[in-house]
């Protein structure tokens, strides 16, 4: 969990929504997947809230390790309104500061901190009323009244702006006290929202060359990270978190990286040597909400100075028809449960800080809305620690230049996994060409180059063939006869969980596998991969459970949180991702052509043969033909003779042999009209002949 829950500032309800972990069709990668388990991810997040809020005012009869695993309860639309609305507009700020919101027309306040009078007027020459407080501020106040007349000026002007964010921080001083503050604005739905927070030194030019030094240090940590050589991105995780740490001082200094099914990694740390490492550690999904990762994509900055510190509640217009919207203030209170979760964890103090990159098409065309939440950096400190805001500014600038180095490399790895794919692919394809289907799991490379998986498996013309970890063949015959029965219409499937496939001898295969990818080549015929369960491939070098702690698996810390995600990923595989979906369906349409091909050839090899049999059996059938006539031509009692086409001898029986006297070593080859008969024969002869050749 990171620096405070954010929320969406969107007044529609999100309705309650479930997503299954099976894919069908392996060549369809759905766009709205993601949405989809965003918006599931609202009402796991809602439960939650609702768990710990009923709770107490403390929380600590909240179960978190019990709450995250029964998190599949059904959650109505107002709670999920209820648990949006308390992150969005809870009511509080922290105390480092003071907040006041005005009325954009008159300049009329309509909201202000229960602290802003007495921050505003802090002086000792000051004389408070009988409650100890500075009456300078109350609904309908004209702000302008608040501040020297330059200042008042320059919010004036401020005012007037289109991009009033593109203004910040405005150098102001108060009126009464002369004490010189950070003016962040924003606007919200009913007006302009002002976080004061007090400055640390009485000079703006002083000030003014804070800011400049901060960054002058961005810009060299940006050096830093474009002098990196290309095609490592822990190198560039680590080396940011070492100038992020060096930029604010923080004790400690963590990459999280989103994964595509939500849950988060710590993958790059660096921190003060005594404190527990968190590098290694994934968390569930609901660790850090939906609400606050949406958040993260506007408000890319988000500080906590100390947890331990009681929130200061916000007096608003009872006119407002709603709490205040808080979500783009500085100051916004983190929830309690948050706050809980830093203070087992001995960090009193964060700030975390969005690393955006570019979206996939699916996530929407242009602007903001094509920017994808790739993961945070989070700062945490054993004590209370604030920074000045034009070093959060150096530090956005910073994660801005990060996001667009990472953004270069995740490119070129995504470039280079294609590549790997064609060429596999290629080999693949070149092994078809050679051998029989069979090739793709006995030779190298396999199925198993394709994509990461434990173990992969060919079902062709009723055979198993298994490579690496695998089901026994008779599981194998089960899987393929529960997919002919229930999946019977599709081209393939995947996913990380047998059993939530529904799958029935899923138990029977325990944990050596858990998901399952599979590609249909005929109706028949199947290529599988194979993974298994996620919790073989996760280790974490955090300290082990303490017996101290004997609460170590409800409270809400990271040993918990790491609990929690082994609990969710119990019996299930890392999922597959959309490129190794990509891979397996290209090769899946290869092998269908392939098969094809290999079926046409086979057939028309069998019509080939049949008629060469045909023939064959018609050649022996003339020829038993020829040798049944001419044993009847030559034992016939009847005089018998015959003639080529050129009228020659070619045919001489023993009686005729008798008759003439010409034997057939005589007859043989001797023209019948020139050799045979009477010369004053020959014309008629000829004519006979040539009448027997016409039929």
């Amino acid at each position: 969990m990171v620096s405070g829950s954010r929320a969406s500032n969107s007044h529609n309800q999100i309705p309650s929504a479930s997503t299954s972990n099976v894919r069908m069709n392996v060549n369809n990668s759905n766009p709205s997947d993601s949405i989809s388990k965003a918006i599931a991810q609202y009402t796991v997040d809602a439960r939650l809230h609702a768990v710990f809020e009923q709770s107490g005012e403390s929380g600590k009869s909240f179960d978190y390790s019990q709450s995250v695993k029964t998190t599949t309860q059904s959650v109505s639309e107002q709670q999920i309104t209820t648990y949006l609305s308390k992150i969005q507009r809870g009511g509080d700020i922290q105390p480092f500061g003071c907040m006041i919101a005005i009325d954009e027309s008159s300049f009329r306040v309509i909201a202000y901190s229960e602290n802003a009078s007495e921050m505003l007027c802090f002086n000792p020459h000051t004389v408070p009323n009988i409650e100890g407080r500075c009456d300078l501020l109350s609904v309908g106040t004209d702000i302008r009244t608040l501040f020297m007349p330059s200042s008042a000026v320059l919010l004036e002007k401020a005012f007037g702006a289109r991009e009033i964010t593109l203004l910040n921080p405005l150098w102001i001083h108060s009126k009464y006290s002369g004490k010189p503050f950070y003016a962040i604005l924003h606007r919200i739905d009913v007006g302009i929202v002002i976080d004061l927070e007090p400055a640390r030194t009485e000079d703006p030019a002083l000030s003014i060359a804070g800011a400049v030094h901060s960054q002058k240090l961005a810009v060299r940590a940006i050096s830093r990270l474009q002098s990196l050589p290309g095609g490592d991105v822990k190198l560039l995780c680590d080396t940011v978190v070492e100038s992020v740490r060096e930029l604010t001082g923080y004790d400690r200094v963590m990459v999280y990286k989103f994964h595509e099914d939500e849950h988060g990694e710590v993958v790059a740390e660096t921190k003060r040597p005594d404190l527990e490492p968190y590098i290694g550690l994934h968390y569930p999904s609901t660790d850090i909400p939906q609400a606050s990762r949406f958040l993260f994509k506007q408000n890319r900055v988000r500080m906590i100075v100390d947890c331990h510190a009681k929130p200061v509640q916000v007096i608003q217009d009872r006119q407002l028809s709603q709490p205040l919207c808080l979500v783009g203030s500085t100051l916004r209170d983190p929830h309690g449960c948050h706050s809980q979760y830093m203070a087992n964890m001995g960090s009193i103090a964060s700030l975390a800080m969005a690393v955006i990159i570019n979206g996939s098409e699916d996530e929407g065309a242009g602007g903001r809305n094509a920017m994808r939440l790739w993961g945070l950096v989070v700062c945490h400190h054993t004590s209370p620690r604030s920074i000045p805001f034009p070093l959060r500014y150096a530090c956005e600038f910073l994660m801005q230049a990060f996001g667009l180095q990472l953004n270069m490399e995740l490119q070129l790895a995504s470039q280079m996994l294609e590549k790997h794919v064609l060429r596999t692919q290629t080999l693949l394809c070149d092994m078809l060409l050679r051998d029989s289907p069979t090739g793709l799991v006995t030779q190298s490379p396999s199925i198993m180059d394709l994509v990461k998986c434990d173990g992969a498996a060919l079902f062709y013309k009723g055979k198993y063939y298994p490579l690496g970890v695998t089901p026994s063949e008779a599981q194998m015959k089960d899987i393929v006869q529960w997919l002919l029965n229930h999946h019977g219409d599709s081209t393939g499937l995947s996913t990380d969980s047998l059993a939530d496939a529904g799958y029935p001898g899923a138990a029977a295969l325990a944990d050596a596998v858990c998901g399952m990818a599979v590609a249909y080549i005929t109706q028949r015929d199947f290529l599988f991969w194979f993974r298994s369960h996620t919790a073989k491939e996760i280790k974490w070098g955090g300290a082990k459970h303490h017996p101290e702690d004997k609460d170590d698996g409800q409270r809400m810390h990271p040993r918990s949180s790491f609990k929690a995600f082994l609990e969710v990923v119990k019996s299930r595989s890392s999922p597959w991702e959309n490129a190794e979906m990509d891979a397996i369906h290209s090769l899946q349409l290869i092998l269908r052509d392939s098969f094809k091909d290999t079926e046409a050839t086979a057939s028309k090899a069998i019509v080939q043969t049949h008629v060469k049999d045909l023939e064959l059996q018609q050649v022996d059938e003339l020829s038993a033909v020829a040798r049944e006539m001419v044993r009847l031509i030559e034992t016939a009692t009847a005089p018998i003779f015959a003639v080529d086409a050129d009228g020659c001898i070619n045919g001489w029986n023993a009686k005729i042999a008798q008759l003439t006297g010409l034997s057939v070593e005589q007859a043989m080859g001797k023209s019948l009209t020139h050799d045979l008969v009477y010369k004053e024969s020959e014309e008629a002869v000829r004519e006979l002949s040539a009448s027997c050749f016409k039929g």
